[in-house]
């Protein structure tokens, strides 16, 4: 019998690349482009923000973490003048369901109702991401319906992560600097900041002792993000806790070869900028 904790992050990473195809289709750009949106970017930050109403750049540089405020400021609030919230939603959710449907089984009811199941009794409680999120109808077929509730177990996820990484005083730029190698080389461009800010956050992470002068981590600095990832399974665990072992391995069988399929295929590359795990 696998253990629990093992099944959990099995899960954890198929839910994460379900859920991240929608990022990586090529089909996203000129999807959003037809309602208005222009350019990837723009439609990467009013997608995953709509769920929230049509927010500003604060809010959404502040939920997003990672990003460079400037980044955010060029996709919004203008995403909000040239297309209309409901639509960004219709559009991405056409999205998940056209780019997953070529990777996916065809008895996916059970994994669902799973799903499902774990989002009714779900508490957001300083999970603003989530929340939001989870207030979005969920669509009554059955692919659709995975790809919603993975979405709003993947920001469950990542609400908490972003608490670990305030509680550990490692802000959005040093961030990626903390996460050693398994990030794509592109990084700083993928996020928006400047070489010097680039370097301003080496420089401070080596003043912690975090980082050694090649920009590598230390001993301390793989304490501390191995700290940071174990504070943020045991916050994401309780998303699960509707779930029993026998669940969880359901959908574990279910949902691991959509992910793995997704990564063959190169629908969801490895490494990429958000640092997760391959499934």
């Amino acid at each position: 019998m696998i253990e629990r904790a093992a099944l959990e992050r099995e899960l954890w990473r198929a839910v994460e690349a379900v859920h991240a195809a929608v990022y990586f289709t090529p089909d996203a750009k000129a999807a959003y482009g037809a309602i208005g949106l222009r350019g990837y970017w723009m439609g990467y930050f009013a997608s995953r923000s709509a769920a929230l109403g049509t927010p500003g750049p604060r809010v959404v540089t502040a939920l997003f973490y990672g990003f460079a405020p400037r980044m955010v400021e060029r996709a919004l609030p203008d995403a909000w003048r040239f297309a209309d919230r409901q639509q960004v939603l219709d559009v991405r959710l056409e999205l998940a369901r056209s780019t997953l449907a070529p990777h996916a089984g065809i008895r996916l009811d059970d994994a669902a109702d799973l799903l499902g199941s774990a989002l009714d009794t779900l508490d957001v409680a300083g999970r603003p991401l989530a929340a939001a999120h989870l207030d979005v109808p969920a669509p009554a077929e059955p692919l659709a319906r995975i790809w919603h509730a993975a979405t709003v177990l993947r920001e469950h996820r990542g609400d908490g992560h972003i608490a670990e990484l305030v509680s550990a005083q490692v802000d959005p730029v040093e961030c990626h600097r903390l996460h050693g190698g398994s990030l794509v080389a592109q990084q700083r461009e993928f996020r928006g900041w400047t070489e010097e800010e680039w370097a301003a956050a080496g420089e401070r992470l080596r003043d912690r002792g975090l980082v050694d002068e090649a920009g590598e981590q230390t001993q301390r600095g793989r304490e501390l993000r191995t700290e940071i990832e174990r504070g943020t399974d045991r916050s994401a665990a309780v998303a699960l806790r509707a779930l029993d072992d026998a669940g969880l391995q359901v959908l574990c069988d279910a949902l691991g070869p959509v992910a793995g399929s997704l990564a063959a295929a190169g629908a969801v590359p490895y490494p990429n900028a958000m640092g997760v795990a391959r499934p």
